[in-house]
């Protein structure tokens, strides 16, 4: 890959036009970012569960402040690496230091906002309530499902991965005339595309790129635009199997650094971790540090503040500013391997060995304290049943449309979810009902199960 081709203004849906008008005060990159917040779809984010569960008492992440929040990093990682390679190649091009050195943060930043738009209610619940209930169809839905979609089609649902279901929820146009869906920009695209692979070849955890999957079926051929306008090699002769585009990278390191240090602090305003435990493990960075980053001089600062939440979020900026400082080393460390497509590990990951066992030891109290903690759990198995009881409706409804509940069952879709009641078009039918089901915020999804299980009625308190 060429960092001079790595780059592109081309959109979906007007792949023609490569340039903004002369008169706009906003350029191509930066319209992306700014569709993608103004979007619906994004907006629903704010209810939908990171980690802990919605709403509460106790103010937590939800998955639209974790994105903002990412993006905020993306950005600063963007604007590290977009100067470094402005004034390392290219000082004869214009184009190429515009944008690098202007453009490059708004493009991570955008993919940054992105990264969780096609995740499901519930968390990772949500994904693998999905995922379950496709693999345990019985009977005649079985057989139906199995003779009218392709091995990589059924994958897709029994596979379900929130990260293909973003380039979906960006790309696709649903019931609109317009192509494309937001038409963004195939650079801001390639950026949430962690797993460039299609559900067939997915899920072989011997290899980053197809550790899970990027794109569904159908979009298949969107991906191919993007990767051979970009220059982006294919890795193998048979089936879709891409290299990464080295944008991805910054994205996921500015997620890895966010949710790693947000979710300790989330613990921490629930009682879960003490201050203690996060002074010990975020101070123990700056350990090798010198100047106002050495390890004595950030304690200070600590110990002079006086309420504990703003100790947290003390040290949470500065091992933050910590952390995009190593990556962006890391990126150029390995610059010519991400133009290989070799790169086969999070950029993280390549931290010194002290810094990568602190990570390590975040991930591992994480998973002991946080994650399985009883809250956590809680709404996952909420997950679980909500997500399940509203696809066997639904999916039911597809496979018998002329039905008087099924009829009453379809109006309940949003009109931009297409149902045909073909069944030469199945998987397309079944693609929209995940997509609604996806798309419902935790609370819209509870309502709702609730209405359709006679839990609760309208007018009936």
């Amino acid at each position: 890959m060429q960092w001079d081709k790595l780059y592109s203004a081309r959109r979906t849906g007007s792949e023609h036009k490569i340039s903004s008008s002369p008169e706009t005060i906003r350029n191509s990159f930066v319209r992306d970012y700014d569709r993608i917040i103004f979007s619906s779809a994004f907006r629903r984010l704010q209810n939908k569960t990171q980690v802990f569960p919605l709403p509460g008492p106790v103010f937590v992440h939800n998955r639209l402040t974790h994105s903002l929040e990412v993006a905020s990093v993306g950005r600063s990682l963007g604007k590290a690496v977009g100067d470094i390679l402005a004034s390392k190649y290219h000082k004869d091009n214009e184009d190429f230091q515009e944008f690098y050195k202007y453009e490059l943060p708004s493009v991570i930043a955008a993919g940054c906002l992105a990264h969780d738009i096609g995740n499901p209610p519930f968390g990772h619940s949500g994904e693998d309530g999905i995922r379950i209930f496709f693999r345990e169809l019985e009977g005649d839905a079985k057989k139906r499902f199995d003779e009218r979609l392709s091995e990589n089609q059924k994958r897709d649902f029994m596979f379900f991965e929130g990260n293909a279901n973003a380039l979906r929820t960006l790309t696709h146009n649903f019931n609109e005339n317009s192509e494309g869906g937001f038409r963004l920009t195939y650079s801001t695209l390639a950026s949430i595309v962690k797993y460039p692979t299609d559900s067939l070849n997915g899920f072989n955890k011997q290899n980053l790129f197809t550790k899970k999957s990027g794109f569904f079926d159908s979009e298949v051929e969107v991906y191919k635009n993007i990767a051979e306008s970009l220059g982006i090699p294919k890795l193998s002769d048979t089936g879709s199997v891409f290299a990464r585009h080295p944008f991805v990278y910054l994205v996921e390191a500015a997620d890895d650094i966010c949710y790693r240090i947000i979710d300790f602090e989330d613990a921490h305003r629930l009682h879960i971790i003490s201050i203690d435990t996060i002074k010990e493990l975020f101070l123990s960075f700056f350990d090798n540090e010198t100047g106002y980053d050495a390890r004595e001089k950030v304690e200070e600062t600590f110990n002079k503040i006086n309420d504990d939440n703003q100790k947290i979020q003390f040290l949470r900026a500065k091992l933050i500013n910590l952390l995009i400082g190593r990556v962006t080393n890391i990126f150029f460390e390995r610059e010519s391997e991400l133009l290989e497509g070799k790169v086969l590990k999070p950029l993280i990951d390549y931290l010194p060995e002290n810094e990568l066992t602190l990570v390590k030891s975040i991930d591992e109290y994480s998973y002991a304290h946080i994650y399985n903690h009883r809250s956590v759990v809680e709404i996952e198995i909420a997950g679980y049943n909500v997500i399940g009881a509203l696809l066997k409706e639904f999916f039911n409804a597809v496979l018998s449309p002329k039905s008087s509940k099924s009829q009453k069952l379809l109006q309940l879709i949003s009109k931009q979810f297409v149902i045909t009641g073909d069944e030469t078009k199945l998987y397309n039918d079944i693609q929209s009902i995940v997509d609604f089901v996806a798309g419902m915020t935790d609370l819209f999804a509870v309502d709702m199960y609730r209405k359709i299980t006679g839990m609760s009625f309208p007018q009936i308190k």
